[in-house]
């Protein structure tokens, strides 16, 4: 959710483009469809798990192997890139993996879940460059275009040592104890829900939303905060007092059955650049009963002109 201590600032890792999916959770891949009018004959369950293995198949071949040859098949020559390090394009992808494969040849992605809605993919996942290093926790969003990658924003911090909650930033506590998401009928509904709860929280910075839309059974993973709804209700507080003047601006939603992610730009007081934040909230029967997130600070310089978000 929101930071309540320096410790809290955000960490961009040297990879320019995301994180990576272990291929057990995701069908494998064949070939990308030349068009979107390829999909007309696809289920809307076959779409989005495509779209999750591509992700998978590129990111894994790039930054573990080396292979570039995934990134003419799968990724647009004129693809978007958010991340602040790294310039547009198919090119700069490429160069940036052989660069990284070269400089980490041990780096790992430990991915612990995905989701996928519409034409957008996130993955979380625990990114370790060096063995024996807690890494960094990332979140990175990738939009779909014809069947291929087309853009893509991401938000990384460092993975601190210790916890105020007792919880790493990346296990699920709540049951079923499970990375994968939930059934597909349950997204409209919890997308809705999720949506509505970080308006009131976030936005209006309304602390009784956490009696209306929060589970007596809370998980918190932002290591800066205390498990359950009475530790989020002392972090948040704090935090807004901090900062009477914060605002909070949902850029885009992402849900999956029982997932729902949020990436927003919070800024502290105006003026600022503030920060690129995912949240991403598990829901259970109606309420929310867990919670991750990383956040960013925006830079003053970025090596593209698209913006964090």
């Amino acid at each position: 959710m929101t930071p309540t201590s320096p410790a809290r600032r955000a960490f961009v890792a040297v990879l320019a483009s995301a994180a990576l999916l272990g291929a057990a959770a995701v069908p494998a891949v064949a070939s990308a469809p030349a068009s979107a009018a390829s999909f007309a004959g696809y289920s809307d369950s076959a779409r989005l798990g495509y779209q999750k293995a591509v992700a998978v198949r590129v990111l894994k071949g790039v930054f573990e192997r080396g292979d570039t040859e995934v990134v003419d098949r799968f990724v647009r020559p004129d693809y978007i890139q958010h991340n602040p390090l790294a310039p547009d394009g198919a090119e700069t992808l490429k160069n940036l993996g052989t660069s990284v494969h070269q400089q980490f040849p041990d780096a790992r992605y430990d991915i612990k879940r995905v989701i996928s809605e519409g034409d957008l993919v996130l993955v979380h996942s625990n990114v370790i460059m060096t063995p024996g290093t807690r890494g960094q926790a990332v979140f990175d969003i990738f939009r779909f275009q014809g069947g291929k990658i087309a853009e893509h924003w991401d938000a990384g911090q460092n993975v601190p040592e210790g916890s105020a909650n007792g919880n790493d930033m990346f296990s699920t506590v709540s049951r079923p104890r499970t990375e994968r998401p939930g059934p597909a009928w349950l997204t409209a509904y919890n997308k809705k829900l999720v949506t509505q709860a970080f308006d009131q929280l976030l936005v209006q910075k309304d602390l009784s939303a956490l009696d209306r839309y929060w589970g007596s059974e809370y998980h918190q993973h932002n290591p800066t905060i205390a498990d359950g709804v009475e530790g989020v209700k002392s972090g948040l507080g704090g935090y807004f007092e901090a900062f009477p003047r914060l605002t909070v601006t949902p850029k885009r939603v992402i849900a999956e059955g029982d997932l729902v992610a949020v990436h927003s730009h919070y800024v502290n007081a105006p003026g600022e650049r503030g920060m690129a934040v995912v949240d991403l909230f598990r829901v259970r029967n109606g309420k929310i009963v867990e919670h991750w997130d990383v956040l960013q600070d925006v830079p003053e310089t970025s090596a593209n002109d698209n913006g964090m978000f």
